[in-house]
């Protein structure tokens, strides 16, 4: 009798984990499918349908789109910490820098930490700070060194889609003005470079952060790119 009670404890104490679990994950993504919370928790899909149903019945209010996923109505988050759009992108940044890190157990944990904070973060945020983390990138920590000060702002442009008018020094420093659409942001050994697309050369082009001289962000916004960073590095890198 005892060792079925405790089972039933633990049995318990398991749901209740992945409930919360299930809530932070709501909380972060826009969308999130049954077959992929029931995957992510090692449970049946069913069981997952069960654990909505807890918690719609709890007062959470849980969407449903169909043939798409869960969401949760925006504006629904746990109210005690609030970032500002700035000290988001920053924790993205640092999120990126800890995945290249090759301790495991900190990259499980900081993943863990960094949905709980968008869990906190409006669904504009949180789109926000998700396109950051995806068109972030880091291609090695040796000798890592930021040589800029408006790495900041240009997260800012891009996350926004706001243009950006650049007083730029090429390698052979001649000085040119230049209008862009920010892509990606990328580190690399010599330091920071930003994808962006040119519209004097009308294609994509790399600036280093540390020759651009002066930067404005316009409050003129450009049509997004219907790219992902791999689908960029596939068309316009890898030939």
């Amino acid at each position: 009798m005892i060792a079925d009670s405790t089972t039933m404890n633990d049995n318990e104490t398991n749901r209740l984990s992945r409930l919360t679990a299930i809530l932070t994950h709501l909380q972060t993504k826009r969308l999130i499918t049954a077959p992929s919370l029931a995957e992510k928790f090692g449970v049946s899909v069913r069981t997952i349908y069960r654990d909505i149903r807890t918690l719609e019945q709890s007062g959470v209010p849980v969407t449903i789109e169909e043939g798409k996923g869960y969401s949760l109505i925006d504006g629904y988050k746990i109210p005690p910490i609030m970032f500002s759009e700035n000290q988001a992108n920053a924790l993205i940044l640092a999120e990126q820098l800890v995945l290249k890190n090759g301790d495991s157990s900190l990259i499980h944990d900081y993943a863990e930490a960094i949905d709980k904070i968008k869990a906190v973060l409006k669904q504009t945020e949180k789109d926000k700070a998700n396109l950051l983390s995806l068109r972030t990138k880091f291609a090695k920590l040796d000798n890592f060194e930021i040589k800029s000060n408006i790495l900041s702002s240009l997260q800012i442009a891009l996350t926004n889609f706001y243009l950006v008018k650049l007083d730029y020094i090429n390698a052979e420093s001649i000085k040119s003005m230049r209008m862009v659409e920010p892509f990606a942001l990328l580190n690399i050994t010599e330091g920071w470079l930003m994808v962006a697309f040119c519209l004097l050369r009308k294609e994509f082009r790399y600036f280093r952060l540390d020759r651009i001289q002066k930067l404005q962000i316009q409050q003129e916004k450009f049509t997004p790119h219907k790219m992902t960073l791999q689908d960029f590095f596939e068309k316009y890198h890898d030939h």
